[in-house]
């Protein structure tokens, strides 16, 4: 067995060793904050916001995690959360990572989170049936003025006229087909891709713009899609247009998306356009559109967002954010959410992350110990880790190093026969070596016990 007490100091110690969970033979001391002396080894917490889907949280193994959903967890380990709008004291100090159910994340402070070592991840295309579905939806509500006739035949009903007045007052509403007209998508990932596609089924011709378009939705677009090299040629040619792009607060001059639907492009576009918003209504100038409409457009904003300007303006429509509200989808995004958050507090990969690098490394077995480091983005912080491992004597076996901006993560696997009795006595002198190289900002040590082997540097204090 490889514990080795440290000396005796104001730290508790606890030995980690759950041997019914695998057969790994892997134990070492690690200190405890006395404030964490009622957090249970063996268990990780997870802290939920907002009501989860059942389904989604049933992936996590009950033997193993504790999901929290009716308190406040000060040990929580992984945070679960759809709108609630996360402050950064509601996330303690022994937070891994947090996972949104669905696909922004704007209700998160993510620069903070990196800044803190913390992965913030989401949950791509789980939505991406529902939204679409909605998208479908928003173009036939801004086809045959279907809202304005369910309204018409309410106050014909209310006055008992419904039956004598029908044929009368049909023509009213008189719209047009999807067939044969032409949708322009304004950004092709999963819900892009998929709108494309299904619209394509319906007849329509489909015009695409996105510059960052992966393989995998290129793979998805129909045979005859056109793809053009700008929004405005969008807007210029096409009947119907689709947007399906990420908010980013700053404004498009500095790289953001904040009001990008624009003036130049409202009147640029086709008298009649139909403009649906299933992304984020941030992305429409509303002040612009409303000046398009004055104009003497007959053009039609379907939205699926607020809008103080807009909200009663007769060529507008809006809904409550109902894109993703389905029981489907919800279902989908929390399950997601929930086998990301395992895989990266069981094997410290990253997937679906939205402010650091997806990293993956395939385990070398039972004979080694994986550590997974956070660190500053900056020269000199991974040539100290590896010397510490050095001075330790470790045989490093496998390692991956990812970076993202100002943020680095490493994870190393190495032999757990290997440390010497060198300069570290024992795995948890390592740990503490580890996580105060100048640049480090946590580290993770994985073991058999959950919920235990997390350290990070808080204001130059060693915190485990």
């Amino acid at each position: 067995m490889l514990s080795k007490h440290l000396p005796t100091t104001s730290r508790h110690f606890v030995r980690l060793l759950r041997p019914s969970l695998q057969t790994r033979p892997f134990s070492f001391d690690l200190a405890l904050d006395h404030k964490q002396a009622d957090n249970v080894p063996g268990t990780f917490h997870v802290q939920t916001y907002n009501a989860i889907s059942p389904i989604g949280l049933s992936k996590y193994p009950a033997s193993t995690y504790e999901v929290v959903t009716d308190r406040v967890c000060p040990t929580a380990h992984a945070i679960m959360l759809r709108s609630h709008k996360l402050k950064e004291e509601e996330v303690p100090h022994t937070t891994r990572c947090i996972a949104r159910c669905g696909a922004g994340t704007n209700n998160i402070p993510v620069s903070r989170m990196t800044e803190l070592g913390i992965p913030v991840f989401n949950t791509p295309g789980a939505n991406a049936n529902a939204v679409k579905e909605l998208v479908l939806c928003g173009l036939l509500l801004g086809s045959r003025k279907i809202v304005q006739g369910i309204g018409a035949m309410r106050e014909l009903g209310d006055k008992g006229e419904a039956r004598e007045k029908v044929e009368k007052i049909k023509s009213q509403f008189g719209g047009q087909e999807l067939k044969g007209k032409t949708l322009g998508v304004i950004g092709l990932g999963h819900i892009g891709s998929a709108t494309a596609r299904d619209a394509a089924a319906l007849g329509m011709n489909v015009v695409g713009y996105d510059p960052g378009m992966s393989i995998e939705s290129a793979l998805k677009l129909p045979n005859n899609t056109k793809l053009v090299e700008n929004m405005k040629s969008v807007f210029a040619n096409c009947d119907y247009v689709s947007l399906n792009i990420p908010y980013i607060p700053s404004e498009p001059s500095e790289g953001g998306t904040h009001g990008i639907i624009s003036r130049d492009l409202l009147m640029s576009a086709k008298k009649n356009c139909v403009i649906v918003n299933f992304a984020r209504g941030e992305l429409v100038d509303s002040e612009a559109m409303k000046d398009w409409f004055d104009s003497g457009s007959d053009g039609v904003y379907v939205s699926d967002f607020p809008d103080d300007l807009l909200y009663d303006h007769p060529n507008t429509i809006l809904l409550p954010h109902l894109g993703a509200s389905t029981e489907e989808a919800e279902d989908a995004a929390a399950s997601m959410a929930s086998n990301t958050i395992q895989n990266f507090l069981e094997n410290g990969e990253i997937v679906n992350s939205v402010n650091f690098p997806e990293t993956r490394l395939e385990s070398r077995g039972d004979t080694t110990v994986r550590i997974a480091i956070v660190n500053e983005n900056k020269t000199g912080v991974l040539a100290a880790i590896l010397g510490e491992l050095a001075n330790a004597n470790i045989n490093i076996l496998q390692q991956v190093n990812r970076s993202s901006s100002n943020i680095a993560y490493n994870v190393i696997d190495v032999e757990l026969d290997t440390l010497s009795e060198g300069k570290f006595k024992s795995w948890a002198e390592l740990q503490e070596g580890l996580t105060m190289v100048d640049g480090v900002i946590s580290s993770r040590f994985m073991n058999d016990v959950y919920g235990t082997g997390y350290a990070k540097k808080i204001e130059g204090n060693y915190y485990v």
